[in-house]
């Protein structure tokens, strides 16, 4: 998907800087899982997840997010994302935790969306015409 030289430079602008914070969050996540962090097999051993699955984990996670970072293949690594954001609201779902615990990954998960819609005016228009 190419960006469309249209789109107003601020949009643009928004769009990139989002995307930025996403990406970066969501590495310090993949990174922490991939170092095997006290805070990250605690966390999975919590959730119900075996210690071993928090290295691959981390793997799904940063291979993922490198496909968002990457403009052309974006759509991609968004719908990878998605998929992880949702594994993540199902896990706390699962688990009877407070709804405030939801929150982060459905924001996320729309802020991934967004950045896309920002910077592709095709994409806002197949949305927006259905």
């Amino acid at each position: 998907m190419t960006t469309n030289n249209n789109i107003p430079k601020l949009r643009l602008w928004i769009s990139y800087i989002l995307q930025g914070i996403i990406v970066i969050m969501l590495l310090m996540g993949a990174f922490n899982n991939l170092l095997m962090t006290e805070m990250a097999v605690t966390g999975a051993k919590e959730m119900g997840y075996p210690e071993y699955s928090v290295h691959y984990l981390g793997i799904i996670l940063l291979v993922s997010t490198l496909l968002y970072a990457i403009p052309k293949t974006a759509f991609i690594g968004a719908i990878l994302l998605t998929g992880w954001l949702g594994g993540a609201v199902a896990t706390h779902i699962i688990h009877g935790d407070p709804l405030y615990n939801m929150f982060f990954p459905i924001v996320f998960g729309i802020v991934v969306w967004t950045c896309l819609l920002l910077r592709h005016k095709k994409m806002c228009e197949v949305l927006l015409n259905r």
